[in-house]
């Protein structure tokens, strides 16, 4: 399988003429599911031992941003591609709608909480993303945000986003300075695969409980989502925080895509275990008889 993609087919580092609309849901080559299963597990294995060194390292960390309409998948693709990770090395944190002490600082506070320490994977699933989506959508959510100037939705134009882009260019690129590699997945599913997903959670008794009304309401605005999802993605690619537009139609394929990302970019952040001192290594000798002799 190595060969039937590219993640460079993926990646958006600049939003000169990126237009969603040309990036599909699906792969174009139909895989073998075994074979994206063979190679998601060999990934996600090799992805455990490069965070293990990247622990020892510790003067860096990797972020991972996932962002995906209702169903889009980001939970089951997250426990894939963390599947061999020692869980001390990473932290995932799930967004939801801010709670009153969130919204009384600015939109980023919450999410500059949970930036991963140096040595540890961290994952974002949902983001400050949400913030020109699911706002962008529902602007009248601002309201809630006690922000000068606004009162109404109506406040919030074309001036206000563009300068909450330039923050979040701003927050990613003061991110990176500090050692923070950036990777942001955007889970492209079609709406036709989003419904299938939502009867899939209706008909099996197990997934009942993935099952929201909101979710379904939503898709009555899936156009104007996705017209926030390319002005997100325009707005804030660059290439030391690249979106990753992943075909989501198919679970696997997903996975197999964002697991080579990942793995791809650990092994060109290339962590090292660090060497011991001279004088730490003279003091090993005597250390390791003291040991045996006990």
């Amino acid at each position: 399988m190595k060969n039937h993609f590219s993640t460079s087919d993926f990646r958006v580092t600049h939003g000169r003429k990126f237009k969603l609309n040309g990036y599909a849901t699906g792969l174009k080559k139909k895989l073998d599911e075994e074979e994206l299963k063979e190679a998601v597990n060999k990934d996600a294995e090799h992805i455990g031992k490069l965070q293990e060194k990247l622990y020892a390292e510790n003067n860096r960390s990797l972020l991972l941003i996932f962002q995906a309409m209702d169903a889009g998948g980001k939970d089951s693709c997250i426990a894939r591609v963390l599947g061999g990770v020692n869980p001390q090395g990473c932290q995932v944190t799930s967004f939801k709608s801010p709670n009153t002490e969130e919204l009384s600082h600015d939109f980023l506070w919450r999410h500059a909480k949970a930036i991963p320490p140096t040595g540890m994977i961290g994952v974002h699933n949902r983001s400050h993303y949400e913030e020109v989506l699911v706002v962008k959508v529902h602007p009248e959510y601002l309201i809630g945000q006690k922000l000068p100037g606004i009162i109404s939705a109506k406040d919030a134009d074309a001036t206000f986003w563009k300068h909450r882009y330039a923050s979040i260019r701003d927050f990613e690129e003061h991110l990176t300075r500090q050692g923070v590699t950036i990777l942001k997945f955007h889970l492209h599913m079609g709406k036709e695969a989003q419904r299938k997903r939502f009867l899939e959670r209706i008909e099996d008794p197990e997934k009942n409980w993935k099952f929201s009304m909101g979710d379904v309401k939503e898709r009555a605005h899936w156009d104007a989502y996705m017209k926030a999802y390319e002005e997100a993605i325009a707005e804030t690619a660059s290439k030391h925080a690249p979106w990753y537009v992943v075909p989501a139609d198919k679970e696997w394929e997903t996975r197999a895509i964002v697991c080579r990302v990942v793995r791809e970019t650990l092994e060109e952040m290339d962590p090292r275990i660090p060497k011991l001192s001279a004088a730490a290594k003279k003091e090993l000798p005597a250390v390791e008889e003291a040991l045996k002799k006990e």
